[in-house]
């Protein structure tokens, strides 16, 4: 750091509130805080107030999904030795697929379900679950009907992922924190058992179902178990 930036630093100290806004706003006329503020011809500050008007709307909620899979890939993946994350083509039914020399894994990256900015209880999606749970909503955000089946397309089948990895932003308040486990032991819809039930419970802490260790879900899938989580 040279001098020049030390001084400036210095007197920043000594600014008001105020007086640090002013400057900062006017660095901001030369500096973006992000490329798609260039891609868009369009400052970041707008793109957060059309967010942040939309709070009870379907892009709000997409964006926090959006955000919570960002989170998984900075806070977790970039994080782990000896994974690479493999590229992916078309539309797959997980967001990360990763490899470690092994064999290959794929993870869907879900948002701990809220209600009003608060997490939601297991029991108020599924009365028969426990009032001291918590739940994560696991259908596709887009759904849609099979030409063929004329089935719904919207909930995820068992064998279509591996892991289930779930951001518990609206209880901890950190986007980084995460709940894993193995998507075959996930509840099915007792129409139909191939397929994966809408709401599923999830432990405040962990403990024999779910994780908050992704390495530790990692082993329980490789060891190829096979039960049905507890709610």
């Amino acid at each position: 750091m040279d001098k020049q930036v030390q001084t400036i630093l210095g007197l920043l100290e000594s600014c008001t509130i105020e007086q640090r806004k002013v400057i900062f706003q006017e660095l901001r006329r030369e500096f973006k805080i992000h490329p798609i503020e260039g891609q868009l011809n369009i400052v970041a500050e707008i793109i957060l107030e059309a967010i942040h008007k939309d709070q009870t709307g379907l892009t709000f909620r997409m964006m926090r999904g959006v955000i919570a899979e960002a989170a998984f890939e900075v806070e977790v993946i970039s994080k782990m030795k000896h994974w690479k994350m493999d590229s992916l083509e078309g539309d797959p039914p997980f967001d990360y697929l990763l490899s470690d020399g092994e064999g290959k894994i794929s993870v869907q990256v879900k948002l701990q379900r809220s209600v009003k900015h608060e997490p939601m209880l297991a029991n108020k999606a599924n009365k028969n679950f426990s009032p001291d749970m918590f739940v994560v909503e696991t259908q596709k955000t887009r759904g849609g009907i099979d030409s063929t089946t004329k089935e719904n397309t919207r909930p995820y089948r068992f064998g279509e992922f591996d892991i289930i990895a779930v951001s518990m932003q609206p209880s901890t308040g950190q986007w980084g924190e995460f709940m894993y486990t193995v998507s075959d032991w996930l509840i099915p819809d007792p129409k139909d058992n191939s397929l994966i039930l809408k709401f599923q419970p999830i432990p405040k802490s962990s403990n024999e179902d779910w994780t908050n260790d992704f390495e530790t879900c990692i082993k329980w899938l490789r060891e190829k178990r096979e039960k049905t989580i507890d709610h």
